[in-house]
């Protein structure tokens, strides 16, 4: 194992995030579903249906980026997703019943997944929920700046041509 100490704070986090989440797809497998397709149903489940575009800010992640996700979601049946009356170009996704039976099955798996009791501490989960809300603060400002942005600019604004 390489010297740990030496590592950034950056790198530390990006390293414990990719083996949890790569435990996180190898127990969600018998599920047939990834750890983002279990974020996405999870984020559906607590906030109702979503344009696809406010489901992909909420799993913090790019509006294409997603689109994979759910295409893998929708096929397996987990959810639904329908165009917009006012936008055509728009589709409101909904989670299903199989979805709901999925996400508490992942719950299960959830909840005995990281069963260390260090890692379990209170002391390091308010640690990690203050680092999340601070490393989130400047992805919301530029969410904001780009949706103020799409709204000053006119649809033939192209901002490769400029």
């Amino acid at each position: 194992m390489p010297d740990l100490s030496a590592w950034s704070t950056g790198r530390l986090l990006t390293t414990a995030a990719r083996l949890v989440e790569q435990s996180w797809n190898q127990r969600l497998a018998e599920l047939d579903v990834t750890h983002a397709g279990f974020t996405a149903l999870a984020v559906l489940a607590g906030h109702g249906p979503l344009r696809q575009a406010q489901l992909a800010e909420l799993v913090h992640v790019q509006a294409q980026t997603i689109g994979k996700t759910l295409n893998r979601l929708e096929t397996r049946g987990h959810i639904e997703r329908t165009r917009g009356d006012d936008d055509r170009r728009s589709q409101t996704v909904r989670i299903t019943d199989k979805g709901r039976e999925t996400l508490e099955k992942g719950r299960d798996i959830e909840r005995t997944l990281v069963s260390d009791e260090a890692l379990l501490s209170p002391e390091l989960r308010s640690h990690l929920r203050a680092a999340i809300e601070e490393l989130a603060q400047p992805q919301r400002a530029a969410n904001a700046r780009g949706n103020l942005r799409a709204v000053e600019q006119p649809e033939s604004y192209n901002p490769a041509s400029s």
